[in-house]
């Protein structure tokens, strides 16, 4: 009887690049640019910890009911996607085109009180992807990729919804 061998190779590939030093700045960041990335994909860079994952379990609950809405793609940001050890939340901004406003759930519209209907409900703050940061006058999604301690470039995380395996098949709440 001859030898039988059966071997299969798993690889991973991460859409993520790793954070990189940037001087100035506490933490390590993304290189600069929106990388293309799944749900899945961000949990295994950043939901590395109990704490990482209970803010990634409120991102995956906000993306699923942007996803009902229309929303083609969020994009991800803050401490979340540094080296920050202990995150306070997340931010993200989320692409407006074909949103149906009917659709929409009201909190991703409550900025007041420093966002804190949408904190409570997905333990991070949402805004539209257009819509302009007065403090600096660019759109959300450019202010994003600036860091807030030196103010040069960085990068962010954009992630599709519309065929994303982890919101795919699933009833979303």
């Amino acid at each position: 009887m001859g030898l039988l061998f059966i071997a299969y190779n798993i690889i991973v590939v991460s859409m993520i690049p790793a954070l990189t030093p940037l001087p100035g700045s506490p933490w390590s960041v993304l290189p600069p640019g929106a990388h293309k990335a799944s749900l899945e994909d961000v949990a295994a860079a950043f939901a590395t910890n109990v704490w990482r994952r209970q803010l990634f379990d409120g991102l995956v609950l906000a993306s699923g009911k942007l996803r009902i809405a229309g929303c083609p793609a969020i994009y991800l940001d803050g401490s979340y996607v540094t080296g920050k050890p202990r995150p306070g939340d997340f931010d993200a901004c989320w692409d407006p085109t074909g949103v149906d406003p009917a659709k929409l759930d009201p909190v991703f519209l409550e900025f007041g009180n420093g966002r804190s209907a949408q904190k409570a409900a997905f333990k991070g703050e949402f805004f539209p992807s257009s819509m302009m940061c007065a403090d600096v006058g660019r759109s959300f999604v450019d202010f994003f990729q600036l860091d807030r301690f030196t103010g040069k470039q960085k990068g962010i995380i954009s992630i599709p919804l519309s065929a994303d395996p982890l919101l795919s098949g699933k009833e979303q709440p």
